[in-house]
């Protein structure tokens, strides 16, 4: 699809006034110079969408999210960072409008610096969210597009609040944002426990981007995935989605059969193989049965 099929532009007209400069003294202001009357004529309503997550668990909080920008149909830029650093012990998930995203970042910045020099020590991360939550809502109203996952942490320990743009504050354990989110749910409540390890955090976080990103057209790209702990907030990795799907769509093949007589097997012996093998198997291996996501994750 062409550009100007995606932003419904149209060329100028030619009976306007003449883009050419006017005589000494009969300066105008040019058509458009006016924010708001050309965001009314050019600027039409463009469709976007992500993939964002945040969870909390015993090892801290868990922040991924894909790093595909949209404008409509079109892919602005597909390696944009969509976790965004507030301070040591606090970052925050964008999604919504990546300008409004980038800007209220900066204004939360500034206010907790403020706060940090008045009263000698960091806000908490309920504070954090109580003040983003304050001052987006001021704006509603005006098309202010902001929802956020704040993950820090603080003297009460690993904390999570979701914001978003019309002053909605809400803390929780699990939260997914964006056009992908319903894919990443499917995920996440699945294989999501409280006392996970550290590698089985991380394995979950990458199976939800990546299983977004394969069934939502909006996301895609890589797999951002940060881990905030007591001594601060650290940039695990960066991985392709396409190539984590590929990894993961390898461990639903079935293992070929050994012999050809084991191929159709009689009722009574494919169930009684069925029930040997589930007692056979720990809770730590993987049966071609068990599927998207590797079995670190998987609910006992």
């Amino acid at each position: 699809m062409a550009l100007q099929d995606v932003c419904k532009w149209q060329s100028p007209d030619t009976q306007g006034p003449s883009p050419h400069l006017p005589q000494a003294g009969g300066w105008a202001v040019p058509r458009g110079c006016d924010p708001q009357t050309f965001l009314q004529i050019h600027g039409p309503r463009l469709a976007h969408g992500t993939t964002t997550l945040a969870f909390r668990f015993r090892h801290g909080v868990i922040a991924a999210a894909d790093t595909r920008s949209s404008c409509g149909s079109y892919v602005a830029c597909p390696a944009s960072c969509k976790v965004i650093p507030v301070h040591q012990h606090l970052l925050g998930t964008t999604s919504g409008t990546s300008a409004d995203c980038a800007t209220w970042y900066r204004v939360l910045q500034r206010e907790l610096r403020l706060r940090e020099l008045r009263e000698g020590q960091l806000p908490s991360v309920a504070s954090a969210a109580k003040l983003l939550s304050a001052m987006m809502s001021r704006y509603r109203g005006l098309d202010l597009c902001v929802a956020t996952a704040l993950c820090g942490w603080d003297r009460s320990g690993p904390m999570l609040f979701y914001v978003y743009s019309d002053g909605t504050r809400l803390q929780g354990n699990i939260f997914s944002v964006g056009s992908g989110s319903p894919y990443a749910y499917g995920v996440l409540d699945r294989g999501y426990r409280y006392d996970m390890s550290t590698q089985e955090a991380y394995a979950l976080a990458r199976c939800a981007v990546a299983h977004a990103t394969h069934r939502d057209a909006y996301s895609g790209g890589s797999v951002d995935l940060f881990h905030v702990r007591e001594s601060g907030w650290e940039h695990v990795s960066r991985s392709d989605a396409c190539v984590l799907y590929m990894e993961l769509q390898k461990l639903l093949e079935p293992e070929p059969e050994e012999d050809a007589s084991h191929a159709h097997p009689e009722p009574a012996t494919a169930h009684r193989a069925a029930e040997e093998r589930e007692l056979s198997v720990g809770p730590g291996e993987m049966t071609p049965g068990d599927y998207r996501m590797p079995a670190g994750t998987e609910t006992v």
